[in-house]
């Protein structure tokens, strides 16, 4: 599995959760070219405080070993929040690739500095999926990264 191959799976999961009335971000988790993990962001089905797409796809790929996140590639359709990022650098995660930073910049600096190997793809569909919700959910959209 590819870089463009992940992302297409992280895109349907942001597909989702636009459909399900929710924030279209998407992520996947990739062991040895496998999807181990996906998610959607859930924030607003769930009424949660912490369902980003990235912490819901750990949370689906199931307890995991420290050895096993060495080896995982993170797939986000948006740059990740300081959570997000967050939860990546815990588990030892060393690649995220990122279908769009335009719309967001999350804590990649952050990232970078301690040692994860970020890819930033810009992939126009990405880009137009969250400038579409965020022009017509401002509001939603503010709540989500905490403005």
């Amino acid at each position: 599995m590819n870089d463009q191959q992940a992302m297409q799976a992280a895109l349907e999961e942001a597909r989702k959760g636009l459909a399900e009335g929710g924030i279209p971000i998407g992520s996947v988790l990739v062991k040895d070219g496998q999807i181990i993990g996906r998610g959607h962001n859930r924030r607003v089905q769930q009424n949660s405080v912490v369902l980003h797409a990235e912490m819901d796809c750990l949370e689906n790929a199931g307890r995991l070993t420290a050895a096993d996140y060495r080896d995982c590639t993170l797939y986000s359709t948006l740059s990740p929040c300081d959570m997000c990022s967050g939860a990546a650098l815990l588990y030892g995660i060393p690649r995220v690739v990122i279908g769009e930073n335009v719309t967001f910049m999350g804590a990649e600096a952050h990232m970078r500095e301690r040692g994860v190997s970020l890819t930033v793809l810009n992939d126009a569909e990405c880009i137009e999926l969250m400038r579409s919700f965020i022009a017509d959910q401002p509001t939603l959209w503010n709540e989500d990264i905490g403005v």
